[in-house]
């Protein structure tokens, strides 16, 4: 044995300061003239010593934690490193003596940001590398001079445990024996300018608890049972199939539970009101629990704030076993600046745009992601299918489109810079978008992405492949919010029954448009927060007046074209905002609460809503044609009254009449198809079991053979006061 020869200064250095691209060239074991050198970084280790088989030697202290040796061996051998701190003596494998535990595949498909399942070859990976358990660590950092892993398993000094650079491609990576799940870590980074960093890992699929931000080592152990789920939502067209969502936020919707604890309780109380579907506001990592999840730091990670990752497929697992879908808001919009996280993550901007105009959203103070870069591009991709494949997710809502597709998006004259063919249209985006949806409806068969697009641009949910009028192909989304709706629907109940005339054209306009897209009808978060008011409490009136229109708009939201979304609190008509640091008044519906039956009322219509919307093919499976749907009464401005016919596949009709006036109308002739002998009333939301004045009428309808509205037959009603009626023909 013989002292190795000394590492030159300048890597020494490097080495010593995290800004080694090669620390495996220069650490563990290499052939030398004469025999093996062996060489390790152990920072505060009195001695090292290398164990082979009939073989231990003492390595000499080369100063600084280096120390090294060449040993009189024809190759290196297998070995394990004996560590000497202060007395205690520990054997562990060498992490410089492993090959690259990456594959030349894996790099390939990073360069050319086509890695649809990115998060199997980024990250931390427990796993078995050359016979030995460890972690293999990798991120994409290649403005980096180096990088260093830094855990609760190295007090977090990186220093022994330097990553090597893989190439052209960006990547880094270090595999560490005996490093396992549970695992706290985070990558530190040396930036172009010498500089050090601390880094949350971008891919990491579990991490702290907020505030704590480091990411955690995670393999799952989850044994799905959903089989006949997954393979059954593939056969059902969700535009022609029933879509009634209930939107929650999960910390808030009965705070303190865990995902375990909500799977108790959750997938029981959304299946007793016959929603179809949950959408879950953002569940992926995000350090402020005021931004609701829209500022994700960690987007392959389900919130710690509930559990762990596993945790949180039991849930889903949980509503696919009560028959309920999962939605969840994805946000590729942007992303905090937050200095642990993405922003500027290897020194550079690098996930977002290096063009600041283009980099800084002006509405929330966080970054844009690069589009156009392929390496941005794949981690979004890939985002969006890891949702779906690891988690089950059933479809995506893919938050703030708007943003994202035009370069003047809140932005002033000389904010911006139009596109190569002098448009504000951000094509980077639009082909993002088109690759995202056809990757995930490609690998994916069932889920459905939904945009919150609140413009009118062409072709939201129009196929990829199929050219508009505007020279762009379709984004290719299955559904989009119709924001439009949702305001101007809102802007009519507002008003008192008096001035609701002046604004008929408000509930009838979306009619124009309603086979543009495929729409969802929203009443979602964002529209009982922040002085908006919930939703009973947009409207006039006393309090049973502004009960009646709530359940009078619920009735007419559930007929009209287009699924339907409601959130949390709305369902048993909350009169207060919905505040993320209580959740929903469930104390309305507490039987000793004096008016509780007022609360119990409306949640009862809406689960009869969902009831019948669910036995009526006539209110979905025609959703997005005009054959579905024929106005009756469009112009009775002076009554508050609008009727219409929806159609299922056979032709077999249900009418919707809505009174939006606070008076009954006796005698109200509606004009209606001529084969059908009566119609009976199937749902009324004045019944008195809604608390409302109980207008009904129990008993079938006859046909008659007058003509009115254009029609061959009508029939005669009496319209209850604020209320919507729904009948059915037999």
């Amino acid at each position: 044995m013989r002292p190795a020869e000394p590492l030159g200064a300048e890597d020494r250095e490097r080495l010593l300061h995290g800004a080694h691209h090669d620390p495996h060239g220069l650490l563990g074991a290499h052939p030398v003239p004469g025999g093996v050198r062996f060489r390790t970084l152990r920072p505060f280790a009195r001695s090292v010593a290398v164990s082979a088989k009939g073989l231990r030697v003492e390595l000499f202290d080369e100063g600084d934690g280096f120390f090294a040796a060449v040993l009189p061996l024809i190759e290196p051998p297998g070995y394990r490193l004996l560590v000497d701190y202060e007395g205690t003596e520990l054997e562990a494998h060498d992490p410089y003596r492993f090959l690259p535990a990456l594959g030349d595949l894996d790099l390939h498909l990073i360069r050319e940001g086509r890695h649809e399942q990115l998060w199997r070859a980024l990250g931390a990976e427990p796993m078995e590398h050359e016979g030995v358990a460890g972690t293999r660590f990798t991120v994409w950092a290649p403005n980096a001079r180096g990088v260093r892993v830094v855990g609760d398993f190295n007090y977090w000094d990186g220093t022994g445990h330097p990553m090597r650079s893989l190439g052209a491609s960006g990547v880094w990576e270090l595999f560490l024996p005996g490093i396992g799940e549970g695992a706290l870590y985070k990558f530190e980074i040396t930036r172009p300018d010498g500089s050090h960093t601390m880094r949350a890992d971008p891919m990491a699929r579990r991490t702290e608890a907020p505030p704590a931000n480091a990411s955690v080592v995670h393999a799952s152990h989850h044994a799905w049972q959903d089989a006949e789920w997954m393979a059954a939502r593939a056969e059902r067209p969700v535009h022609e199939h029933p879509f009634s969502v209930y939107e929650v936020h999960l910390p808030s919707w009965r705070p303190g539970l865990t995902y375990r604890q909500l799977a108790e309780q959750l997938p029981a109380y959304v299946k007793d009101l016959g929603f179809t579907h949950v959408e879950l506001m953002p569940i992926a990592e995000h350090p402020y629990g005021g931004s609701w999840g829209y500022q994700i730091t960690g987007f392959y990670a389900p919130t710690a704030r509930l559990g762990t990752p596993d945790d949180f497929k039991y849930l889903v697992d949980a509503l696919h076993a009560a028959g309920i879908g999962v939605l969840m808001d994805w946000v590729p919009a942007h992303f905090p600046r937050d200095d642990w996280a993405l922003a500027e993550f290897d020194g550079r901007p690098l996930y977002e745009h290096a063009d600041p105009l283009r980099a800084a959203h002006p509405d929330w103070g966080t970054l844009e992601f690069d589009y156009g870069r392929a390496e941005v591009r794949n981690f979004l991709v890939a985002n969006a299918v890891y949702w779906c494949e690891e988690f089950h997710i059933d479809g995506l809502r893919v938050d703030a489109v708007a943003s994202m597709l035009y370069l003047d998006y809140s932005r002033e004259e000389g904010q911006w810079l139009p596109n190569v063919h002098g448009g504000r249209e951000n094509l980077d985006a639009v082909a993002f978008l088109q690759e995202m949806n056809a990757t995930v409806y490609r690998r994916c068969p069932g889920v459905v992405t939904v945009a919150e697009e609140s413009t009118a641009w062409d072709g939201v949910t129009r196929a990829t492949h199929h050219v508009g009028a505007g020279g762009f192909g379709g984004l290719g989304f299955g559904l989009k919010w119709n924001m439009g709706w949702m305001h101007d629907s809102l802007v009519y109940v507002s008003k008192e029954p008096v001035h609701r005339k002046y604004h008929h054209g408000e509930m009838t306009f979306s009619m124009i448009y309603a086979y543009s897209e495929n729409y969802v009808l929203p009443i979602s978060h964002d529209e009982v927060v922040h002085g908006k008011r919930s939703l009973v409490s947009k409207m006039p009136g006393d309090w049973w007046q502004q009960r009646a229109n709530h359940r009078a708009y619920l009735g007419f939201m559930w007929a009209h074209p287009g699924k339907q979304l409601l959130f949390m609190g709305q369902e048993f008509a909350q009169g207060a905002e919905w505040s993320e640091a209580h959740g929903p008044d469930w104390w309305l519906l507490d039987p000793s609460y004096s008016a509780e039956a007022d609360h119990r009322g409306v949640r009862d219509l809406v689960r009869d809503l969902n009831a019948a919307y669910l036995s009526t093919p006539a209110l979905w499976q025609r959703d997005t044609v005009p054959e579905g749907f024929e106005w009756v009464v469009s112009d009775a401005s002076e009554d508050n009254v609008f009727a219409f016919l929806r159609f299922d596949a056979q032709g077999a009709p249900l009418l919707a009449v809505s009174n939006f006036s606070p008076v009954v109308r006796h005698g109200y002739a509606l004009g209606v198809p001529g084969r059908f002998t009566a119609w009976q009333e199937i749902l009324n939301t004045d019944a008195g079991r809604y608390g409302g004045s109980g207008v009904t009428t129990p008993d079938p309808v006859k046909t008659e053979a007058t003509r009115h509205h254009g029609r061959p037959a009508s029939i005669t009603v009496t319209l209850p006061p604020l209320a919507t009626v729904w009948w059915r023909a037999v």
